[in-house]
């Protein structure tokens, strides 16, 4: 949301300083004074650089320059806590709005998540009073560069999944003992391992470079993004399902955590686009010819 907010703030028109400040701008103030939280209200799985979402549309003119909005979008994430919704817009040109998460027209109804530590839920916007931050191309970026920041951050949260239970992993096999020696002696649980660090190590350097890209606002971006989140993805999925694996009996029980580990990593790798969707994309953004060109 902060994203979003900043392209917004950046593409308001040239003001003098005495004029108002833009609304995106007072909003992020009251973001950074911690007086509100704000979500970007498109479906979890939306991939960066995917069409502008057309979900919900421009429902005619509400009092006090005022705009309604209608329609639902599906599995929010973080939209149940959230004080306001940033919600694009389908019209004539398409526009994003502020939506006030209580006012009259607005539904938040909860979704059951795989991972139960990051709530959904679905938003129901039945004539709900909206106010403009960004309209037309600006509109456009501004939701591109939250969906951009986003799969960012994600792809840093899953480095940090996958090395963590690559660190309750190599700790249990140095306890865990059979044939009077530990587990982790065995030469096939050490090529796992050896695979397994290895593997996050690269997604590691991908994360990093993505936010450096993000942070410099380099043209290379997209692409950093797009591997980064694959990569990821991946190797939280891989850490995570060898950490239930090399846990043995005790790995596959409710008691341990190692299943929340596991969900957290395929329900992270859906948000903001699966690894082979980004893969895809990549593709796409690099100009690498298909199977059949």
């Amino acid at each position: 949301a902060t994203a979003v907010l900043l392209s917004a703030a950046k593409s308001s028109a040239q003001r003098t300083e005495s004029a108002p400040v833009s609304p995106a701008a007072d909003l992020l103030r009251r973001m950074a004074d911690g007086e509100l939280t704000a979500a970007l209200a498109v479906p979890a799985a939306t991939l960066p650089g995917a069409a502008f979402p057309s979900a919900v549309r421009v429902a005619g003119s509400a009092d006090g320059g005022m705009t309604k909005l209608r329609g639902t979008i599906p599995a929010v994430a973080d939209a149940l806590p959230a004080d306001v919704l940033l919600v694009p817009a389908d019209g004539v040109p398409n526009a994003l709005f502020l939506v006030e998460a209580t006012a009259p027209g607005v539904h938040r109804i909860p979704v059951t998540s795989l991972d139960m530590t990051r709530q959904l839920c679905d938003v129901t916007l039945d004539g709900a009073p909206a106010r403009q931050l960004a309209v037309g191309q600006a509109a456009e970026a501004a939701a591109e560069a939250g969906l951009l920041a986003g799969a960012t951050v994600l792809a840093a949260e899953e480095v940090g999944l996958a090395q963590r239970c690559l660190d309750m992993t190599v700790a249990y096999l140095k306890e865990r003992h059979q044939f009077a020696r530990p587990i982790g002696s065995f030469q096939a649980l050490k090529h796992r391992l050896a695979d397994l660090w290895t593997m996050i190590t690269q997604a590691r350097a991908a994360s990093r470079y993505a936010a450096a890209c993000l942070a410099d606002g380099d043209p290379d971006a997209p692409v950093a993004v797009a591997l980064a989140k694959s990569a990821c993805g991946d190797a939280a999925i891989a850490a995570a399902q060898e950490c239930v694996q090399m846990h043995g009996g005790i790995g596959f029980t409710w008691e341990h955590p190692a299943h929340l580990y596991l969900k957290r990593a395929k329900a992270s790798s859906v948000l903001f686009g699966t690894p082979g969707a980004h893969r895809a994309a990549l593709a796409t953004l690099v100009n690498l010819p298909g199977p059949d060109a």
